[in-house]
């Protein structure tokens, strides 16, 4: 974890691991089709529903149901940008349970390949609205 320059909370977290099957199948799944996700990850995520614009749109709003820790939560979240050359897209969470005890969370998955093995990464940065609050490391 690192902090971010400016705010005294705000933070950054960087998290990657090494996608076994073609990371094109990965960035194609969060970027067009999350709806599927809950078929392939159904422990963790639930469902996917959009509520305004098409998947994989810069501006549209999608909602998130999932679990962490055996709870069920949601988040709601814009599509702030898509870059498929770089196979990277940002959401912006607007609301749900997450905005409770963060501000300003912006989530990035990005999916990158050196040496011929596809890395997929997750980036969250977001501020704390309490100094006591968790920081979001199970996400």
């Amino acid at each position: 974890m690192e902090a971010a320059v400016g705010t005294p909370l705000s933070y950054k977290l960087v998290a990657g691991i090494a996608f076994k099957a073609a990371g094109d199948i990965f960035h194609d799944l969060v970027w067009k089709k999350p709806d599927t996700l809950s078929n392939v990850i159904p422990s963790k995520i639930q469902d996917c529903v959009l509520h305004e614009g098409n998947y994989g749109t810069t501006g549209s709003t999608i909602e998130w149901k999932y679990t962490v820790d055996g709870k069920e939560q949601c988040a709601k979240q814009v599509i702030q940008e898509v870059d498929d050359a770089s196979r990277r897209i940002v959401f912006k969470m607007i609301d749900g349970d997450l905005t409770e005890m963060y501000k300003d969370m912006t989530i990035s998955i990005h999916v990158e390949t050196k040496n011929e093995i596809d890395f997929v990464s997750w980036t969250v940065e977001y501020e704390l609205l309490k100094p006591d609050n968790p920081h979001p490391f199970r996400l």
